[in-house]
């Protein structure tokens, strides 16, 4: 009789930790959403604010960064590579390269 009411206080007490794993995790995913819309806020209003010809390069840059930092961020906490191996991590992030070469193709034809 005893060795259940252990039992089921070891069964309460795991119930305790997954609960309060629950909501750091929901706390965290909030946070990553609420970031993301700041972000997107930010994409939005750019193109207005560097409306004027000379400042096209800064533009595209300050678009390409956040479009990088909301790609990081999505791939980080909701596909979940923060909490891989380093090796599916490093499969994740070969994408990134990619982009750096589009960003490097955009640059030149502004410089052309």
């Amino acid at each position: 009789m005893e060795h259940q009411s252990t039992l089921s206080t070891t069964q309460d007490e795991v119930d305790k930790a997954h609960y309060i794993q629950e909501q750091s995790h929901r706390a965290t995913y909030i946070t990553v959403f609420l970031i993301l819309g700041v972000l997107t806020f930010f994409e939005v209003f750019i193109p207005e604010i560097y409306a004027a010809d000379y400042s096209s390069i800064t533009k595209m840059l300050l678009l390409c960064v956040l479009a990088f930092g909301k790609a990081a961020l999505v791939a980080l906490y909701f596909m979940h590579l923060k909490y891989e191996s380093p090796w599916l991590r490093w499969i994740g992030y070969t994408p990134i390269y990619m982009g750096f070469a589009v960003i490097i193709i955009m640059l030149e034809t502004v410089y052309r």
